[in-house]
């Protein structure tokens, strides 16, 4: 039974479409040109003057083959080519086809040398046709960025990105399976120095338009940099409004005043890696107590004033299963996570060289994720709920319309301007109380309000009508009796204005001078929790798509200049040449000067401090005891390093069988053995009465009674 209140917000919507109607055909007349900001030198876009790119299929578009590729990146790093071929020229580049086929889409390219590759870009059309209906278009192109942005056909063109990743180190203390960037396995260390951190940050600064941007550290691990605090609190002094950690949580388990550490430098989101509920969900990544890690990481990281952000590598028939559970987890804990970002497999680095087999069994979309969040938890529809990340560029943008003449607005609002088959979300509205949680767009009508506001910031009008315009917008399209049991037309209202800024109450700051008592107040006085689940899908090889790199908002700050995401770590594979390029030293080298640093794998735990079991609520139901076994009922490689290991064992094997079967033969054998010891090893021969050798002593037996014999050679494993 709905609340009498419903009812009330019912009529004030019916009411807000009435005026609505006025207040549209009135802002229509005599529009008023778009602003410059001082954080531009182009004026701000108006939404039919921002362009898109092909979209819709079939289309045709600019990729890469999977196979050219590493041989030139391998002939680029072995010195036989520069490399600024890749500035020059179109390397590798093939043309592909996005079509649909069987209810699915694909991408289709033909190299005239490797031939046909294939591959799936999505399982749902009408999930993926809604979200390129829905897309807003570019940003504003960058512009003062010409020595910064200067990558050939991997060049970054649109916007000026909305998080700076910056890999301080690329030592790791794990030794995952999947990794985009292969740590710990390339032979030499590559470890930015203070200068170049500084220089990277002041970098990014300089392009226009100067959006408001996070800026991510990463690696390898961050946190084993010697400058990561340092890094950290420069960034926040020369003002970046958000600075992550990109980080496996194991120095943040071990240390709470680690953690204090880092967020009184600044630090005000972790992105956390995270694959599942238990420890058996995380048993791919070879740490002992990895879900424990992750645990006792929260709790140390959110005590200090921390944001959490659980970072789910998304692998299919290894933690798919884990998307329902995951999600539970954040709902049973609102007031600690309220952000999760999925990250669909992108086979690279450790898995570039992936088997067809595998990739086709692991390859997962942003559609599989939808389709996983409704299947597994019951939210959301994936054509309704799910919204490109570039959707909330027409929120930015009324943002910076209300802003742009505040005389101390010297940056642009965060603005996620990428293509709209590299990220995906939905927004749960969760009642903190309750644990209630409903989608925003059951009860806000997504694709509607986007156009609503697109008219607003069209008008450019004043302050007063621009947020009176933006007021009507929300309340037109709102539905009380869809909204939470105790949701409140002015929550939504207070929700916007705590995000946006547009009244100047004080919820709690999150600029450079933010405090502990503003994170608190800021988790304290809201009763709702927004929670984002999010799907950020990074391209590999066989689906690299041009036009998404293009206009990537996620660029890597390098010795070379800005890069995108996707550009740097798959493509034509920026991040093995630049990280070669300036290496700081050999493995061998750095082990000697500085020792080496502790590498968790095998199964090896973490020492931590005692976990207080009672700070994040864990429901024994949604644990995970048993690892995924789909692959293994396939007879499918898990990882490169499995894979590996079976390439191996086949070659032996096909070896053998070309001896042909008499050297196989066990007299055979015996008797190889037997010559072995008396040419090799000098040893005499021991015969038996009647005067043949035994068995038995072609091999000691061991402490164990296991055969002592020499070992069986094999080729060399990444890993071993």
């Amino acid at each position: 039974m709905h609340k009498p209140i419903k009812y009330v917000e019912a009529a004030a919507v019916a009411a807000a479409k009435g005026v609505w109607a006025v207040f549209e055909r009135v802002n229509r007349i005599k529009p008023n040109p778009s602003p410059t900001p001082k954080w531009s030198d182009k004026p701000l876009l108006k939404s039919y003057e921002k362009s898109k790119p092909p979209l819709g299929w079939p289309r045709s578009t600019d990729s890469l083959c999977p196979k050219c590729v590493p041989e030139i990146r391998q002939q680029i790093l072995d010195g036989h080519l520069p490399h600024e071929v890749l500035m020059n020229e179109k390397v590798g580049e093939i043309k592909a086809t996005i079509i649909e086929r069987d209810g699915k889409i694909m991408m289709v390219k033909e190299c005239p040398i490797h031939g046909l590759f294939e591959d799936v870009m999505s399982i749902d059309t009408d999930f993926s046709k809604h979200l390129e209906d829905v897309f807003p278009g570019r940003d504003i192109k960058a512009h003062n960025d010409e020595h910064l942005h200067h990558h050939g056909s991997s060049t970054v063109k649109y916007g000026r990105g909305s998080v700076l990743t910056i890999d301080l180190t690329n030592r790791c203390n794990m030794m995952c399976d999947p990794c985009f960037m292969d740590a710990n396995q390339v032979g030499f260390v590559h470890e930015l120095t203070w200068e170049e951190i500084k220089q990277m940050l002041d970098n990014a600064i300089t392009i226009k338009p100067r959006r408001q941007m996070s800026v991510q550290f990463s690696g390898g691990e961050p946190t084993l940099s010697p400058y990561f605090l340092d890094a950290v609190r420069y960034a926040r002094k020369v003002g970046y409004n958000s600075v992550q950690a990109a980080t496996n949580g194991i120095e943040f388990a071990k240390s709470f005043e680690f953690a204090q550490q880092a967020v009184e430098a600044g630090m005000r989101y972790a992105y956390l890696q995270f694959d599942g509920i238990g420890n058996a969900a995380n048993a791919h990544r070879a740490v002992g107590n990895l879900f424990d890690v992750k645990l006792k990481a929260i709790e140390n990281l959110h005590k200090a004033g921390c944001e959490i952000v659980p970072v789910i590598t998304i692998v299919n028939g290894i933690n798919n299963e884990q998307v329902g559970r995951i999600i539970k987890f954040a709902l049973d804990n609102p007031k600690t996570i309220s952000f999760l970002s999925f990250q669909p497999v992108s086979f690279t680095g450790r898995d570039e060289a992936v088997t067809d087999e595998r990739r086709q069994a692991q390859r997962y979309t942003l559609s599989h994720l939808a389709h996983d969040v409704k299947d597994q938890t019951g939210l959301g529809e994936p054509a309704r709920d799910w919204f490109p990340i570039s959707f909330m560029g027409t929120f930015s943008d009324w943002a910076d319309l209300m802003h742009a003449k505040d005389a101390n607005n010297d940056w642009g609002q965060l603005s996620c301007g990428c293509h709209p088959n590299c990220g995906t979300g939905m927004a749960v509205m969760i009642d903190k109380e309750t644990k209630e949680s409903v989608p925003v767009t059951a009860f806000l009508h997504g694709d509607q309000l986007a156009k609503d506001i697109a008219k607003v910031n069209d008008a450019a009008r004043g302050k007063f009508m621009t947020g009176l315009g933006m007021a009507l917008c929300l309340m037109k399209n709102y539905d009380p009796f869809q909204s939470p049991t105790h949701f409140k037309l002015f929550d939504l209202l207070k929700k916007f204005d705590k995000n946006y800024h547009i009244t100047g109450k004080n919820y709690g700051k999150v600029g450079p001078d933010r405090t502990i008592d503003d994170v608190m107040k800021r988790r304290t006085t809201d009763r709702w929790n927004f929670l984002f689940i999010a799907g950020m899908w990074f391209q590999d090889l066989f689906n690299y798509d041009f036009r998404r790199t293009e206009q990537c908002i996620i660029p890597y700050a390098t010795q070379e200049g800005e890069i995108s995401f996707c550009a740097y770590n798959t493509g034509v594979g920026w991040r093995n040449i630049i990280e070669k390029m300036h290496m700081t030293a050999t493995l061998t080298k750095w082990y000697e000067e500085h020792g080496r640093h502790e590498i968790f794998a095998g199964g090896k735990k973490v020492k931590m401090e005692e976990q207080h079991v009672d700070y994040l609520k864990l429901r024994e139901e949604i644990v995970t005891n048993e690892l995924q076994r789909d692959l293994d009922k396939l007879g499918i490689a898990k990882t490169a390093r499995e894979e590996k290991i079976r390439a191996r064992d086949a070659k032996q094997k096909a070896a053998a069988e070309a001896r042909g079967p008499q050297k196989n033969d066990a007299a055979y054998n015996a008797r190889m053995a037997s010559l072995y010891r008396e040419v090799v090893l000098k040893e005499k021969p021991v015969q038996s009465q009647d005067g043949f050798i035994p068995l038995g002593a072609l091999a000691k037996p061991n402490g164990n009674g296991a055969s002592a014999a020499k070992p069986e050679v094999a080729e060399p494993v990444a890993g071993d």
